[in-house]
């Protein structure tokens, strides 16, 4: 039955899947505990509310005997790091430039479960990164891949990027063997390094108040002065730490799942065509996008940033609007590029 649920899996889209047990010592439990202990996961309460369920898949849900871990590969077809010197382009995560994954990756694990409860009537729970389950711990336990010292997945065949799903069942499936992130990142410390900010206080700690995924994705309000400057053009999520891994080059673009495929309009699009967008010009620039979920006003939020540190002085025009918006966290990014931007112009203007 293993081999028919692996074989369906990789019909449906899938790159990876494994099988691994949910009960014993549940390590990355007590992880969690003292990450969320030390204020790491900085303003997302979601994770310390129901930390309780995400100790463990089994205080989650107690009548899980295993799980399936799967992966859908959204290897970019070209450079993540490639717009680092176009500062006028806005830089958007790869994994949020074709569709949104929560849909695609759902869908087929909903179509596995179905093949599993009608060969083994069953009961089972499907989970894609919205729910309070640990995906990555499960994920290396199956043999899919190990988290790295960026703490995210790494597979052998696909590199860093892997959306993940998770299938928890009351069936018993015999294990896969579970991989080893300390034999294959060995000394390597790429990722550690390549971190703008610095947010990664040793191997396998990040602190999420210092990630700029963290800063422009999840956290609402005024972005702290000491990072706008590292944030550069970044104007949703950060690949740097992903991208330099040298696992990455076995990951094909080919073997990518075709929905995740990056749209032109947001591969590299101009910050001066973005920052004219209202609350409508969002919603239908981002439609089936995960970049949708945080909202207009933290996106144009994201773009004044990116904007004051453009040296771009033609932006000013495109900045100046957002100086009288209702949103006081708007209104100060406004300004602060603007005063960037001036800042910049008249260093420039006294070297020549």
């Amino acid at each position: 039955m293993k081999e028919a649920i692996k074989a369906e899996a990789q019909r449906l889209g899938f790159a990876a899947c494994g099988f691994a047990r949910v009960d014993g010592e549940w390590q990355a439990g007590h992880d969690l505990t003292h990450w969320i202990a030390a204020g790491h996961h900085g303003s997302m309460g979601w994770m310390e509310e129901r930390a309780h369920h995400r100790v463990s898949p089994l205080a989650l849900w107690p009548e899980a005997r295993s799980a399936i871990a799967l992966g859908m590969s959204y290897a970019p077809a070209t450079d993540p790091l490639a717009l680092a010197g176009h500062p006028e382009l806005g830089r958007i995560s790869a994994y949020a430039q074709g569709g949104d994954y929560h849909k695609t990756v759902k869908k087929g694990l909903k179509a596995l479960a179905r093949l599993i409860v009608a060969a083994a009537p069953s009961e089972l729970k499907v989970f894609v990164d919205t729910a309070p389950v640990m995906e990555k711990p499960l994920a290396q336990a199956a043999g899919i891949g190990w988290q790295g010292k960026h703490t995210n997945l790494v597979s052998r065949e696909h590199g860093s990027w892997l959306f993940l799903g998770i299938i928890l069942t009351s069936l018993e499936f015999e294990p896969d063997v579970p991989e080893a992130p300390a034999y294959h990142c060995g000394t390597c410390r790429r990722c550690l390094d390549a971190c703008p900010t610095n947010a990664f206080d040793g191997p396998h700690r990040i602190d999420a108040r210092r990630c700029i995924s963290y800063l422009t994705i999840e956290h609402d309000g005024p972005i702290p002065h000491e990072f706008r400057a590292a944030i550069g053009n970044r104007i949703y999520g950060c690949d740097d730490c992903l991208a330099v891994c040298p696992w990455n080059r076995f990951a094909e673009a080919a073997n990518a799942n075709r929905a995740f495929a990056a749209r032109a309009e947001l591969a590299a699009p101009r910050l001066a065509d973005l920052l004219d967008l209202d609350d409508a010009g969002f919603r239908e620039l981002f439609a089936g996008s995960p970049i949708k979920r945080i909202g207009r006003n933290r996106f144009i939020r994201n773009c004044l940033i990116a904007a004051g540190n453009s040296a771009d002085p033609a932006l000013a025009e495109r900045v100046r609007p957002h100086l009288a918006d209702p949103d006081p966290v708007i209104a100060e990014a406004a300004a602060w590029a603007l005063d960037q931007l001036h800042t910049l112009r008249n260093a420039a203007m006294q070297l020549r």
